[in-house]
């Protein structure tokens, strides 16, 4: 039997360099999902904002922020993404293209759809457009982690803190957004029924969604993958399931 020391490895997340991300195959469909993912991203934050039932906690900490700070919605989106980035440090979370763009391009496709998303016509329409939000974002979040270009400064910290403690992505997830909700809350952003729903309902679809978008690639057998999706077991080398 011919055996490669390059297999493929079909549902996990690899914890890979930058340039070994650029290396493993697969790269233009990748940026290509990567691209969508964060386009689709920029939609649910329009849809929650438009839906005044509650953004997300992000958002409510961007909100929160606004009124303390002369910055606009997009500017203070990057500049508490680079605030997110120096806790990659003690983390040792590599960075990649996924990254950069992420820091670069959310805020303004954010602000893009709010521009052409009309606003929701009633209390039904603005349920739908937050329950939409919700799950638009786990899937688009899923999206681009799974293209392995490296995550996003938040979804960074997310897996970061999933590898270290050996916590689930649904466990991580959900206290990451219920802890940036409780600041966002007493710096004087608004809350809703929409919010809590998205931190509690976004870390298990992130989950369910990843089982199906990670993109399987080729990485030396000697890369050793040490992220854990779903399970408190120490072994590093773990699957979505």
């Amino acid at each position: 039997m011919n055996q490669s020391n390059t297999p493929t490895l079909p549902v996990q997340l690899a914890n890979l360099s930058p340039l070994a991300q650029l290396r493993a195959g697969r790269l233009a469909e990748r940026t290509t999902r990567l691209l969508v993912g964060l386009w689709l991203y920029g939609a649910s934050i329009a849809l929650m904002v438009e839906g005044a039932v509650g953004s997300s906690p992000w958002d409510v900490f961007h909100l929160g922020a606004a009124l303390h700070l002369p910055w606009s919605f997009g500017a203070l989106m990057i500049v508490s993404a680079l605030g997110v980035l120096l806790a990659w440090i003690p983390l040792r979370q590599m960075p990649g293209l996924g990254t950069i763009l992420n820091a670069a391009l959310l805020g303004p496709f954010a602000d893009i759809n709010m521009a052409i998303l009309p606003g929701p016509a009633g209390l039904p329409q603005q349920v739908a457009y937050a329950a939409a939000g919700i799950v638009v974002c786990a899937f688009a979040t899923a999206l681009y982690v799974g293209a392995q270009l490296g995550p996003g400064p938040r979804d960074g910290l997310m897996t970061g803190l999933a590898r270290r403690t050996g916590w689930s992505i649904r466990r991580v997830r959900t206290a990451i957004e219920v802890t940036v909700l409780v600041a966002g809350v007493m710096l004087g952003g608004m809350a809703g029924p929409g919010t809590l729903a998205f931190a509690l309902a976004v870390g298990p679809l992130t989950q369910f969604f990843l089982r199906y978008l990670v993109v399987p690639l080729e990485v030396p057998a000697r890369i050793q993958l040490d992220i854990s999706m779903n399970t408190t077991n120490p072994n590093p080398e773990r699957q979505i399931s």
